[in-house]
């Protein structure tokens, strides 16, 4: 026995801090940085693996060395890793029955597996009559030298404990974690100063979002605004010299298509995650859902899910087919991917399915005549890098409400392309998409749309379309940092029966986000937008913004 040890530690230190060492990595690789960074909740589980090491059998402890899967008979530690063992068996695998022998260890790494060694040793030898006294001074040198970090280990067990017990009497739940969104935006048309003043809006999200099984999500989202819309003017000409004063349909900002009212608070989003399989992903909202929760909007970096981290304006965000028939109530959606580059999307959702009235002032129901489905295919190529897409969405609209597009997108013709009180509408809408990630600096996107709207109590119909593109620029100046460009036509009626067209409402939009740190950006930018009613007698709009984000 003497012999044996006198070997293992005095003939072959270097060995000895190599087995150890390894022998405590192939436990606690997986805890990186725990020697950098104290509060690792981690390391307590390392610390305590090693303590056990040599007293039980947890499922790591190797009983045979031709059980590490990376160790063979050639390797220059073959036969001290065999001997510790069998003889002493301070030795544990990763789960995977791996060993990695060459990684690193740091000194305070290093002493915990020499503590948990030199505790099973100091049982082999209390269990023997005859131990030199050379070998109990070489046990004692070695506990001697590392006694510093043993103590440092223990002390940052101890506040690992103290801080663990503490944050879990302090814990919102288990299942549950909150996001926040906070938005301060400065904002006024300049073009029509004599009847425009610069507004101080806001807008508040508070979303809780848990997760039951590991991989789904439930969302529950808290909103309060008092950002109903830009509420800005224009000015339109009728006649010569005849201006008059009239609300600005077009150009309405992310922050300002929520509106709560003085800053209510209600229920902005709630829907559910989950898969089945590892081809279909399913979305099930109760409350306010969006195609964009779901569906591949292809337009990377200005799409923030109405949220107000990436473009200014809601028409620049995404294509404004993902706005048609977004419903108050519930629905469906899924996602399915046959194969690694193909992604097919389809979903319903019930205009207002909470309500179960259907007369002149309501068309409530699930399956009534108010509702929007949904159907995508989404190409991927280059590793992602360039991405293609189809889209169709069939709409169906009440007479109570019979608006086409949502979130502030569009001519006020265009939305109601038969007016107010045209009676229900139906639409058949096909759009293209397209995205090109130009190395990790630079990003384009593109879409086109046409959506076909028929009066369904009457003879009218209209052709309404849209088209836009843009470059981003993303971490340009700082990581995190965002500049793009964006140029297209927000809706609006090219044609229709009853000899309504208008002329293209051009949306031209530039921005810089500046983010601070990870929790604040600040995003000046301009949105100027040519015929913005539809008309090239209204007069041009020029909306500047300064808009700062707090998340959380």
């Amino acid at each position: 026995m003497s012999k044996l040890i006198r070997n293992l530690l005095l003939a072959s230190p270097a060995m000895l801090c190599f087995v150890l060492g390894s022998q405590l990595q192939a436990s606690a690789q997986a805890t990186s940085g725990a020697d950098s960074n104290p509060s690792n909740s981690q390391l307590l589980n390392q610390i305590n693996n090693y303590s056990q090491e040599g007293t039980s059998n947890s499922t790591n402890q190797v009983t045979n060395v031709n059980q590490l899967r990376d160790v063979s008979p050639t390797d220059w530690a073959y036969e001290a890793l065999r001997s510790l063992v069998d003889r002493y068996g301070c030795i544990a695998g990763f789960p995977n029955q791996t060993y990695r022998g060459s990684q690193p260890l740091t000194r305070y790494e290093f002493a915990a597996g020499l503590n948990s060694c030199l505790n099973q040793i100091e049982r082999l030898i209390s269990s023997q009559d005859s131990v030199s006294t050379e070998d109990l001074e070489t046990i004692n040198r070695l506990n001697q030298e590392f006694q510093a970090e043993l103590a440092t280990l223990g002390g940052r067990v101890d506040e690992i404990e103290s801080r663990t017990a503490a944050l879990e009497d302090s814990q919102f739940s288990t299942t549950t974690k909150l996001q926040g969104e906070a938005v301060f935006g400065i904002s006024n048309e300049f073009n029509n100063s004599d009847l425009n003043e610069v507004v101080f809006q806001d807008r508040v999200r508070l979303n809780f979002v848990s997760s039951f099984f590991g991989e789904d999500s439930l969302y529950t989202r808290l909103d309060a605004s008092n950002a109903a819309d830009s509420g800005f003017q224009t000015t339109s000409n009728e006649g010569e010299a005849n201006e008059v004063a009239a609300p600005l349909e077009t150009g309405d900002l992310t922050y300002q298509t929520g509106p709560t009212g003085e800053n209510n608070v209600v229920l902005g989003w709630l829907a559910y995650y989950f898969p089945i399989g590892e081809k279909i992903d399913v979305y099930l909202p109760a409350a306010a859902p969006l195609w964009q929760d779901f569906v591949p909007t292809l337009s990377p970096y200005l799409d923030s899910f109405t949220g107000a981290t990436g473009s200014l304006s809601s028409f620049a965000e995404s294509s404004p087919i993902y706005k048609i028939g977004l419903a108050s109530g519930g629905g469906v959606g899924f996602n399915l991917k046959p194969t690694d580059f193909v992604t097919v999307s389809a979903g319903y959702f019930g205009g207002d399915s909470a309500n179960p009235l259907e007369d002149a002032d309501n068309d409530g129901g699930l399956f009534n005549e108010e509702y929007s489905a949904l159907g995508q295919v989404t190409l991927s190529f280059l590793d992602d890098k360039l991405q293609l897409a189809g889209t169709y969405v069939l709409g169906k609209f009440g007479a109570s409400d019979n608006t086409i597009y949502d979130l502030g997108v569009g001519t006020g013709t265009a939305r109601q392309p038969f007016g107010e009180n045209g009676g229900e509408v139906s639409s058949n809408s096909y759009g293209l998409e397209a995205a090109f990630q130009l190395g990790d600096r630079v990003a384009l996107n593109a879409f086109g749309m046409l959506t076909k709207a028929q009066q369904s109590g009457g003879p009218d119909d209209a052709d309404i379309y849209s088209y836009g593109g843009g470059v981003s620029f993303p971490d340009l100046g700082k990581e995190g940092n965002l500049a793009s460009l964006f140029v297209g036509a927000e809706p609006y009626v090219d044609s229709a029966s009853n000899g309504v067209g208008e002329d293209a409402p051009i949306h031209i939009e530039g921005l810089y986000k500046y983010q601070f740190n990870d929790n604040i950006s600040v995003t000046p930018g301009v949105v100027y937008i040519v015929n913005p009613n539809g008309s090239s007698d209204d007069e041009d709009a020029l909306i500047g913004v300064m808009r700062t984000t707090f998340t959380f």
